[in-house]
């Protein structure tokens, strides 16, 4: 009995050891996290310009979004647009080089850091001001382009292309997701593609009856963090083309800075935020949905 006592307030002791270092981190998510979340959700039932008292106007703001807000159609569009040109891209191509860097060979890490690398840089206002310049009209790549006489192209001057060329810029910034598929092609049985060799399986088939059922669940994750941060994407989109041309690149998170940081109407802002907070939510869950149909998960 006397030992058992021990035993639990040696166990009460070491729960409040836990604690104690778990608290900066859980005031940190009341704080910075939990609490703004709920001024926000606040805010978007209310009329709110920064200067002045928040006023409430239940759902005038949501009204005024679906029924009014030609911008709010127009970004909703061009971001999904968006999202389904950059996430199947950036999969393919972190799914591939991460194929071929899964091999025993002299010098493999190296590579894969300078695959990485994008990953680290790629989203910084200095790296949207380069890929301006190299795509713009009197840029690198066109020059090249030039030489080949299949230039000039108006990659970001143009309507028709500018979503692209930034969707297709985006995708370059794999190495997050490269690094993770590299984890799951280590965890797939090297049984599997032995067994496969002796029956004479080529490896084109092997890669489609093997490797991506075995790591559908690593592609599910990838998926859902590619679709969570095509959703957000805001500072290429406003440092290169600021939603031109014609509006052609006028995604969501550029409408709701716009309209909180330029118009100064914080609680239609709170209101966009939350909208497009359901929206993701949605795109998710039926992305889980859908993963019972085609993700396998080794028991």
């Amino acid at each position: 009995m006397k030992a058992f006592r021990a035993k639990s307030r040696t166990f009460e002791e070491e729960g409040w050891r836990a604690y104690a270092l778990l608290l900066p981190w859980i005031v940190g998510v009341l704080l910075f996290t939990l609490w703004p979340m709920l001024q926000s959700l606040f805010l978007s039932f209310a009329d709110y310009r920064i200067y002045g008292k928040a006023s409430f106007v239940g759902l005038e703001n949501f009204r005024e979004m679906f029924f009014e807000d030609r911008m709010f159609k127009t970004s909703v569009f061009l971001t999904f647009k968006y999202v389904l040109m950059f996430v199947p891209v950036k999969l393919v191509a972190a799914l591939l080089v991460a194929q071929v860097l899964n091999r025993n060979i002299k010098g493999i890490s190296l590579y894969r850091t300078i695959y990485y690398l994008p990953s680290i840089v790629g989203s910084s206002v200095a790296m949207a001001v380069t890929w301006k310049m190299v795509l713009s009209r009197e840029g690198f790549v066109n020059v090249v382009l030039g030489y080949l006489h299949l230039g000039p192209i108006d990659f970001l001057s143009s309507p028709s292309y500018a979503l692209e060329t930034l969707a297709m810029m985006g995708a370059w910034q794999f190495g997050s997701s490269m690094v993770i598929f590299l984890a799951g092609l280590k965890q797939v049985p090297q049984e599997l593609y032995e067994a496969a060799d002796v029956d004479g399986t080529k490896k084109m088939r092997q890669f489609f009856s093997i490797t991506l059922p075995m790591i559908s669940s690593t592609i599910l994750f990838n998926l859902v963090m590619g679709l969570i941060n095509a959703f957000q994407v805001f500072t290429q989109i406003a440092v290169i083309t600021n939603g031109g041309p014609a509006d052609s690149t006028y995604v969501y998170m550029l409408h709701l800075y716009r309209t909180a940081f330029v118009s100064h109407r914080m609680g239609y802002s709170s209101a966009l935020a939350w909208v497009l907070t359901l929206i993701i939510l949605a795109t998710t869950g039926l992305v889980f949905l859908s993963s019972k149909r085609w993700v396998y998960y080794q028991e």
